[in-house]
């Protein structure tokens, strides 16, 4: 740079690759590469020393795709995460259209959704087929409704072979729900937390994001009564049982105050934890070690079976 009598602002990407040419040019065998003059031209830039770098241009399917995920977002209510995989299960499908002169969805057929649906989903096991076929109906919904569509091709997505109530749903046993509570020792902050977690999802068949996503804000002692967020934005009160009201209170009553508000009800907060880290700790309570087999869902689908017999008769009258 002196001997060219450029600043550090001219510190452009051809300024740079220059540099590297005359490097090999001369003979050296070390420091050639572009991920050489990372650290420094980093350091250059976050002081605003130097350029930043022209972003690369996003390509058309892409750029479909954040718009889809938006979508999703605010026209339909789904959750961030639930938009991404949606748009990481339709990926394949545009970028297979990505070419120089845009993605020619003016001329996409039935046909060619059908021959996508028949080259991808075969290899798939039967859950993520499902999904990846809803997912292709939603895409081209939305591009229907963006009108880069001439007419609804959803319609000619092909369904995933599927039986449905094939077999009965698996459950938990009630033994083997009462073996989970028991090994939840009460002595210990992990225990009644664990404790707390398992009696919301024996008796109110709740799911593990919904545990995880209850704050004290959102049980209501005097009236016995807790708000669920479930899935989207659906939000529902529902009684609280005293029991399971009962082993939410034994854990606060052991808690700091100073870890108490604003904090999950049922999972105590780590400073720096990831969102769907609560999450984990829910499904993890299902099966600690030495205890029966389960995971969340078999204990909500418990919660269902023990219910309905007492609800409506399973057998005529």
């Amino acid at each position: 740079m002196d001997a060219r009598h450029l600043e550090v602002a001219a510190l452009t990407p051809q300024v740079t690759e220059a540099f590297l040419v005359a490097r090999r040019a001369e003979g050296y065998v070390l420091w050639l590469s572009p991920r050489a003059l990372v650290p420094l031209l980093g350091y250059l830039r976050r002081l605003g020393a130097a350029p930043q770098p022209a972003a690369a241009p996003m390509p058309a399917a892409e750029a479909l795709l954040g718009g889809y995920r938006r979508y999703l977002v605010t026209e339909r209510g789904l959750a961030g995460t639930t938009a991404c995989g949606y748009a990481d299960m339709v990926r394949p499908f545009l970028a297979g259209r990505d070419e120089a002169d845009g993605l020619g969805l003016g001329q996409l057929t039935a046909a060619e959704v059908t021959e996508f649906v028949l080259a991808t989903c075969p290899g798939m096991p039967k859950g993520s087929a499902k999904l990846t076929a809803t997912a292709l109906r939603s895409q081209l919904g939305f591009l229907h409704v963006e009108g880069l569509i001439c007419e609804p091709l959803g319609q000619h997505v092909p369904a995933v072979a599927s039986w449905r109530l094939a077999g009965l749903p698996r459950a938990l046993e009630p033994g083997q729900v009462a073996a989970l509570l028991d090994s939840c020792g009460q002595c210990t902050a992990v225990g009644r937390r664990d404790f707390a977690i398992l009696t919301l999802l024996d008796r109110l068949g709740l799911r593990a994001g919904e545990v995880a996503a209850l704050t004290l804000e959102d049980i209501d002692w005097r009236a016995g009564e807790i708000t669920v967020r479930g899935k989207g934005t659906r939000c529902e009160r529902l009684p609280l049982p005293a029991d399971a009201g009962g082993g939410d209170q034994r854990l606060l009553a052991r808690r700091p105050a100073r870890a108490v508000r604003g904090c999950p009800a049922g999972v105590p907060a780590r400073p720096g934890a990831a969102p769907g880290a609560h999450r984990g700790r829910v499904s993890g309570a299902v099966a600690p070690p030495g205890s029966a087999p389960g995971s969340a869902r078999f204990t909500r689908t418990g919660c269902g079976t023990r219910q309905l017999p007492a609800c409506w008769p399973l057998a005529p009258r």
